[in-house]
């Protein structure tokens, strides 16, 4: 009854994601899933009927979200999906006021609440719970590791269910390999268009056309600036450059009832354009806002360019994504290749690819210790994954596979390794190693060396010593 009640029609995906998380609630071990999913694709929905069910069950559900925003508006989506059921929802954020947060704090721990939606405050040593069932965490990338820890500690046994659109690497490298199950939602709901993603040199009159354009179609504009002690100036700048335009900010360190105010007016189109920080990067759902201009796109991660990109194109319309950089100035390696990502995974549900390009840029980081991303020391990574599925297999009670390699450490009194000037490219150079030391047998070697030779001329002698 209650998901037939759901006002689209359900994708394949969805209804798939769905049926193994319910499959998980219902086995004898606690749950621990990611539910990874494009910005926009209906991972709330899914969330919500596992809510629901949990909460069927007689167990209190804990909804962890990373914004006041995000959460005031989960807030409302959970009370509307819910209206026609005797269920009890309340938002802790710092949007309530203190006696409210306080009477809150005693119903959830009495247990007359049955679902808490909130931000970092859940996580106060004074929020305690009756009977937790299920934990759902929005937006995983903005937790650091200390506050995941709080989480478990929250209630070591309940089902803890993960939704993103880019994983972080340590997350995605556990999904990859085991150690944690996912589900993955691919296909995009009907009628939605990819973004128009342009990654170019700052250029006021470019801006003002991409502002006028969307107001002459009658849409709105998010214009992302992340620092909060200049954004005035930006607010002056954009009013000069386009005077017709109806402009407002919004950033993390107004007042509560301002910001409040600031959001509903920008929702029902008392203006045209919203400056703002990050803050509207985590799951704002405003259908009519269809430009986002993004300055300074390289200071920023990737993950929360893709997020913020998923702001737009959430109607049937067409929409655009402008990351501006200042032509003037030398950007990092790792800001170019952020960028180029984001020009190259335009086509819809490429969240999970881009996630994988930041592994890759990133590295895979720590799954004992608290870095989220890093890399192995380069030739130890192939070591470490092997142990680590060797020890995901015996977990799993599947048989060892025959081949055993015989890992020896060789001290030779000569230079062996692959000299800059040969590769220049250090990404190059790693992969390489990577490809060398992966070697099963002498004929991978050979076909490493015809490549190299092929691609980088006579082969200098430490190459040779290191084949």
């Amino acid at each position: 009854q209650f998901e037939d009640a759901f006002e689209y029609e359900d994708t394949e995906d969805q209804a798939r994601a769905t049926m193994e998380i319910k499959a998980d609630m219902e086995s004898t071990v606690p749950m621990d899933r990611l539910l990874c999913g494009d910005v926009g694709y209906g991972k709330t929905e899914v969330a919500m009927r596992c809510a629901f069910k949990a909460v069927m069950d007689g167990k209190q559900v804990v909804v962890l979200v990373p914004t006041t925003i995000l959460a005031e508006q989960h807030y409302a989506t959970f009370t509307r999906r819910f209206s026609d059921y005797p269920v009890t929802i309340q938002c802790l954020s710092r949007f309530r006021s203190q006696a409210e947060q306080k009477r809150i704090v005693r119903d959830l721990e009495a247990g007359a609440v049955d679902i808490i939606i909130g931000t970092h405050r859940l996580l106060s040593k004074d929020v305690k719970f009756k009977d937790v069932g299920l934990l759902i965490i929005d937006e995983e990338h903005r937790f650091g590791v200390a506050q995941k820890e709080r989480i478990k500690e929250i209630s070591e046994t309940c089902d803890v269910l993960t939704m993103t659109a880019t994983p972080i690497p340590r997350t995605l490298n556990m999904a990859l390999s085991g150690l944690r199950d996912i589900s993955v939602i691919e296909t995009p709901p009907e009628g939605r268009f990819p973004v128009e993603t342009y990654v170019v040199a700052a250029n006021p009159s470019l801006i003002a056309q991409a502002i006028r354009r969307e107001i002459r179609r009658g849409g709105q504009v998010f214009y992302v600036y992340n620092r909060v002690y200049s954004i005035a100036r930006v607010y002056q700048r954009l009013q000069a450059l386009v005077p017709e335009a109806r402009i407002t900010v919004a950033h993390g360190k107004m007042r509560e009832h301002e910001l409040s105010r600031t959001m509903q007016d920008f929702l029902q189109g008392r203006y045209d354009v919203l400056i703002s920080t990050t803050i509207i990067e985590s799951g704002l759902d405003l259908p009519n806002v269809n430009t986002l201009i993004v300055e300074d796109a390289d200071r920023l991660g990737l993950a929360q360019l893709y997020q913020l990109r998923g702001r737009v194109g959430r109607s049937n319309r067409i929409a655009y994504a402008y990351f501006t950089y200042r032509h003037d100035k030398n950007m990092t390696y790792v800001a170019e290749e952020r960028l180029n990502a984001l020009r190259d995974f335009t086509t819809m549900g490429s969240g999970f690819k881009l996630a994988m390009r930041d592994m890759e840029i990133r590295g895979a980081g720590n799954l004992l210790g608290g870095e989220q991303h890093g890399f192995m020391t380069l030739v130890g990574y192939e070591m470490y994954v092997s142990l680590l599925e060797k020890a995901v297999r015996s977990l799993k009670g599947q048989k060892e596979e025959k081949v055993e390699r015989i890992l020896a450490t060789v001290d030779l009194p000569s230079d062996a390794y692959l000299p800059e000037s040969y590769v220049e490219n250090p990404k190059e150079r790693y992969a390489l190693y990577k490809r060398i030391a992966g070697a099963s047998d002498a004929e991978m070697l050979v076909e490493t060396e015809e490549l190299l030779r092929d691609r980088y001329g006579p082969l200098p002698q430490p190459v040779r010593n290191l084949l």
